[in-house]
């Protein structure tokens, strides 16, 4: 395998250029992640058929109580015991990945996510697998270029490509696929970067094409064009979107925050496998990705069609509570959904935010025209489409990929102009309140979100050591002028640490207090360090991100300041002309080719 390896490295720096080589990479990660993805998707559809095919149709299933519990529970025994790491939250780890500029991600998520999100989907779980499968084709183009030795950017690159790659390939929708990672995982491109991240999404696209045919993953046929008249309607369809996703965010957050405070999984599964049954149960839409109603909500022909979301559950039967009983659905699939990935099972979130759109969509449009409201009608179908746009854009923070991706999911071209207005509503409304999407928003609290804003970004790629002065000797209270002076004499810093015996920081001397004293030696004796140190400015802790290190340094107007660990143990001082030397430099990186 080796001289396998190494001949393709002679032969490719022989007769290719850097360019031409990751062209070819990127080729190979688009077929990859479309291979991989179809056949999770065939997978997940065969366990499903398999546990559900003897289902009534006419009454509640009281299996809808096992089968989530039994897939919560594999999941979770085969990540613990076969994988051994955590594989929630994909695109978390690939925006991680990247802020840290390493864009390295273990060889055993290109299958790991694959088999853990097929069993938990499979049996009832109520998550997503494209997520997965974004973090399976990253890993596939991370591991893929590490293997031929390419450096961190062209690394960060076919990490992009397997992450566009996978939603080209997943839904069919190669735009949406390269918006994703410029708008999502705020990868910033320039013209020779940019047609990789094209080659991955076509390739990817076009294998789903040739297996599984062109139609769009969602039939849909449109109602009425654009209407004017229409625009309200759509303006307000954006902002209960905009809200439900915002209801869905922060709720999300506080129930992970529920599972994380329990400290053994073991309890963690039950909680999540009993909420998620039950949920199951009152509820079968909820059961795995939720794409039969989906389509039951675009293409159904009526009330009596519409009714049918209600077979399997203790609501059969009950036609006139369907608009009650969609609003449920809107309500605790959220709970069914971190109730899965809390308890165990593995997943995303693009599926659950489709189906709340749609769910919200035909909701918001049934209850438009039953009141009659600005005297019009508004088509259903067509709203319950916009919809699933609004909640994408709104979850995700991401406009562009929600207009793009439903655009091509459903073959709905001719609303182009609705889906930006509530695209655009969606998103201005959770701005409002939350300033991170649901991936970013565990780095955005911890300092470690790259974004598009440039000097945010070089900060966030600079870490604390590299800009920080580590001190081999120290100066303690009760040492004289004298002690002082032998320091100062073979040392080029102009600042020295006080520290006391358990070396926690007390305070500095400051050479140019001192330059007036050092030379006259008859005062070595009389002056001690006590007398000399002075406070700095402020004190840094080795936690600080560094946009709020250069934000004390602008607010104290400090050239040099300390820095300590938890404890109050001195770590080294930090200088301003380190941090421009830095920046500089990353700047420079970071702007390459």
């Amino acid at each position: 395998m080796r001289n396998i390896l190494a001949c393709i490295l002679h032969w490719r720096r022989r007769y290719l250029s850097d360019t031409q080589f990751l062209l070819i990479i990127s080729f190979a990660v688009g077929i990859l992640t479309a291979l991989v993805g179809l056949f999770l998707k065939w997978l997940i559809a065969a366990i499903e058929h398999f546990l559900t095919r003897g289902f009534v149709m006419t009454s509640d299933n009281w299996l809808y109580l096992v089968y989530p519990v039994v897939g919560i529970l594999l999941t979770m025994l085969f990540i613990r015991y076969i994988v051994r790491d955590d594989i929630s939250h994909g695109v978390t780890k690939i925006l991680f990945a990247i802020a840290r500029k390493q864009s390295k991600i273990r060889l055993h998520n290109t299958w790991s996510s694959v088999v853990a999100s097929a069993i938990t989907i499979g049996f009832g779980g109520s998550v997503g697998a494209e997520a997965p499968i974004v973090l399976t084709g990253s890993a596939i183009g991370s591991n893929l270029g590490r293997l031929f030795n390419l450096s961190n950017k062209q690394m960060m690159l076919l990490v992009g490509c397997g992450a566009a790659g996978a939603v080209a390939g997943i839904f069919k929708a190669p735009i949406a696929g390269l918006v994703f990672v410029i708008e999502v995982l705020m990868i910033d491109l320039t013209m020779t970067s940019l047609l990789p991240l094209l080659v991955s999404c076509v390739t990817a696209a076009g294998l789903t094409f040739a297996v599984s045919g062109t139609n769009p993953v969602f039939e849909f046929h449109l109602q009425d064009a654009f209407a004017v008249d229409r625009i309200p309607a759509y303006m307000l369809l954006g902002v209960v979107c905009g809200v439900v996703a915002l209801y869905f965010t922060r709720m999300m957050n506080r129930l992970e925050g529920i599972f994380r405070r329990l400290q053994r999984p073991m309890y963690r599964f039950l909680l999540g496998a009993v909420m998620l049954s039950l949920l199951i149960y009152l509820f079968p839409p909820l059961y795995g990705e939720g794409y039969e109603l989906i389509s039951l909500l675009l293409n159904g022909n009526g009330e009596a069609d519409w009714a049918t979301a209600m077979n399997r559950s203790l609501f059969y039967g009950s036609e006139h509570l369907l608009l009650f009983y969609l609003s449920l659905i809107v309500f605790f699939k959220v709970f069914a959904t971190t109730a899965t990935n809390g308890g165990g099972g593995c997943g995303g979130i693009f599926a659950p935010s489709l189906f709340l759109g749609c769910v919200c969509g035909f909701v918001f449009s049934s209850l438009w025209n039953r009141y009659g409201l600005l005297g019009l009608s508004v088509p259903v179908r067509n709203f319950a489409m916009l919809g699933m746009c609004g909640l994408m854009s709104g979850v995700m923070h991401a406009p562009l990929t929600g207009i793009f991706l439903i655009a091509e999911l459903t073959g709905g071209y001719g609303l182009f102009m609705p889906l930006m207005i509530v695209a655009v509503c969606s998103y201005l409304t959770i701005k409002a309140f939350e300033p991170h999407s649901i991936y970013a928003m565990r780095l955005a609290q911890r300092g470690e979100l790259l974004t598009h804003h440039t000097d945010h970004a070089i900060l966030t790629l600079m870490s604390m050591d590299s800009v920080i002065q580590h001190y081999d000797r120290v100066l303690y209270p009760d040492m004289t002028l004298g002690d002082v002076a032998t320091q100062v004499s073979d040392s080029k810093n102009h600042v020295f640490p006080v520290v006391n015996r358990q070396m926690q920081f007390i305070g500095a001397v400051y050479l140019d207090d001192i330059r007036h004293l050092i030379f006259r030696t008859e005062l070595y004796r009389d002056f001690q360090v006590a007398q000399l140190m002075k406070q700095p400015e402020a004190i840094l802790t080795v936690n600080d991100p560094m946009d709020a290190v250069v934000a004390v340094f602008d607010r104290t107007g400090a050239w040099t300041l300390p820095v300590v660990d938890a404890d109050g143990v001195f770590v080294g001082f930090i200088r301003k002309s380190t941090i421009l030397t830095v920046y500089r430099q990353v700047l420079t990186d970071f702007s390459q080719d």
